[in-house]
Parts: structure tokens; sequence; C-alpha cells
């Protein structure tokens, strides 16, 4: 593969002022734990239960075009052509391209504006766990024990009881 170009934001991709637009994504509740353990009680915005429903509520009283991690690892280029179509625009394929091979795994792991590794150790301290892993869905199997994803899918159901998002654990 080529390396990828600079694609900036131009006024041809750039929502209108006309247009409120609010873009969500989430990963799944599994893909934030890895190493780092099962709590997710709090994360570095408070609750990741609260944060993630509340975002999931807000889709119908404005447009909000909410994505999933799983989905975007699938296929990318569909993601992203998502997101085109709900900014009202329509791009040539070759830019559609350039934003794909911008936003892969790989790319933005090995960008200092994209990875967190120009935060300071207090914001993210990668030495516990980098923002930006493996780049896999479903690695959470190879850290949580049977008793351990137990305790999680109770935790899980109890607390987003009253919502109607579903996330994929794996591709």
């Amino acid at each position: 593969m080529l390396p990828c170009q600079k694609l900036l934001w131009t006024e041809d991709i750039r929502p209108g002022p006309a247009l409120p637009l609010v873009r969500a994504a989430a990963r799944s509740p599994f893909s934030l734990c890895g190493k780092g353990g099962i709590n997710m009680s709090l994360v570095a915005f408070g609750s990741w239960y609260d944060h993630v429903s509340s975002w999931w509520e807000k889709r119908s009283a404005q447009p909000m075009l909410y994505l999933f991690y799983e989905d975007m690892k699938e296929d990318l280029k569909h993601e992203i052509k998502k997101v085109v179509h709900f900014l009202g625009k329509d791009l040539p394929d070759s830019v559609v391209e350039k934003i794909v091979c911008n936003t892969s795994f790989d790319t933005m792991k090995d960008n200092p504006a994209t990875n967190y590794r120009m935060a300071p150790a207090a914001v993210m301290d990668q030495s516990v766990s980098p923002f930006m892993r493996k780049g896999i869905a479903g690695d959470w199997k190879n850290y949580f024990t049977v008793a351990q994803n137990e305790k999680f899918d109770e935790d899980y159901k109890r607390k987003m009881a009253n919502t109607t998002l579903q996330f994929r654990t794996e591709i």
C-alpha cells in the first residue's frame, strides 16, 4: 500500500453551518478493559455506562450518527461512506480512499496527533495501557477469565437495562 496522502478538511467535506451535527463513536465495553482489568465504573469522563447510554438516548433529539468500533474495523470504507452521507456530501472515491488510509488504525497509531503519545502521563498514562493498543476487536477474551466475563455480563445487563443500545464484542 502506498503511504497515505495528507487530507485536510475543505469546504467540500466540512458540514455547513445550517446542519446541527453530532457524531458519536462507541466501543464495546469489553474493548476498553484489556490489560487494565474489568472495573468499568469510571473512565476519564465519568461512568462509561452513563456516558454511552446518554449519547445513545440523545440520537432521537438531534441529528446524530452513532458509529461502532467493531463496524469500523470490519469495513472502514463503508462506515466512512455513512459519515459522508450523514454530512450530506458526495465525495469522489479518491477522497474517500484518502480518508480510509488516514483513519486506519495503523496510520493513526503512528500519528502523534491521534495516539496521545504527546499527552502527559497525568492525562494518559500509556505505561498502564496505551491509548491505541492492538487495533483488533475481541481481544478482551485474552484477558478475561470465565468468572470475570460472567461478572461483567451481570454488571452490564444491570446498568444498561434501560437502553436499546447493543454492542458487538467481536467480529
